[in-house]
């Protein structure tokens, strides 16, 4: 399963930006486009393992809940 980096804004639009076979490869193309992002930019960059395209943007807009922690 290949690794897919999406741009999310925070109005929660996903933008493809690229699939990549090895997670190493795939983080360092997220790293450059963090660190290539201007200040006012809010949009995250997100990496996600998934089968395809379909199932990356399914798992990127559904809502988790917190998790409770041992501080709670």
């Amino acid at each position: 399963m290949p690794y897919f980096i999406y741009r999310i804004s925070p109005q929660r639009f996903l933008t493809y930006v690229d699939e990549f076979v090895h997670y190493r490869d795939a983080r360092g193309e997220a790293r450059r486009i963090r660190a290539e992002q201007s200040g006012n930019d809010a949009d995250s960059v997100k990496i996600i393992f998934a089968k395809d395209r379909s199932e990356a943007e399914s798992l990127l807009k559904t809502r988790r809940e917190r998790q409770a922690s041992e501080d709670d």
